[in-house]
């Protein structure tokens, strides 16, 4: 389990000291609750994420187990390091937008072709219970040529989430090499 400190001020001295530290700056809400202002070790945060079973992962803070999601994160445009994480608390009994992330599976016909595959939306906003919600929503893209794509609505439905994206966004598509 991942724990964490709250953090006391959340000015920009304090909190470049503590990234100096190697923390990650989070913070954490949910629906009818206040938020938090906390903090993890950076590494151990990235552990934590990568070895996740669900959408959803507990977390440690000041004697509070907390079920989280990942809203949003920030990283340095540079060197890629994450900066700063927001991380809402998933309700079990309350349906809101969670963002879930799009895994691709197979080979593809088009990059036998010399062709590249172009993923627009490496997340997917969709509205539902924590519960519900699978870890990644699977494409698969074996059959796909150059020129194909595929668009929210082209995705296989999944029980009790409503996708909240327009169904005409395209997801991942397979274009020309130059």
């Amino acid at each position: 389990m991942l724990e964490g400190i709250i953090r006391e001020s959340i000015g920009k001295r304090e909190t470049k000291a503590l990234r100096r530290d190697g923390y990650l700056i989070a913070n954490i809400y949910g629906k009818g609750l206040e938020n938090i202002n906390a903090a993890f070790k950076q590494n151990e945060y990235i552990r934590a994420v990568r070895s996740k079973e669900t959408l959803a992962f507990d977390v440690k803070i000041a004697d509070k187990i907390l079920s989280v999601v990942i809203q949003s994160y920030e990283s340095h445009p540079l060197t890629g390091e994450l900066l700063h994480v927001d991380l809402m608390v998933a309700q079990k009994d309350i349906q809101t937008h969670y963002h879930v992330p799009v895994k691709l599976v197979g080979e593809s016909i088009g990059l036998k072709n010399k062709g590249l595959i172009n993923l627009s939306k490496k997340r997917l906003r969709v509205k539902g219970l924590i519960g519900d919600l699978p870890k990644d929503i699977v494409i698969d893209i074996s059959k796909m040529d150059i020129g194909d794509s595929k668009m929210i609505r082209d995705l296989d439905p999944i029980e009790n989430v409503i996708f909240t994206d327009s169904s005409r966004v395209g997801v991942v598509s397979i274009i020309k090499a130059k």
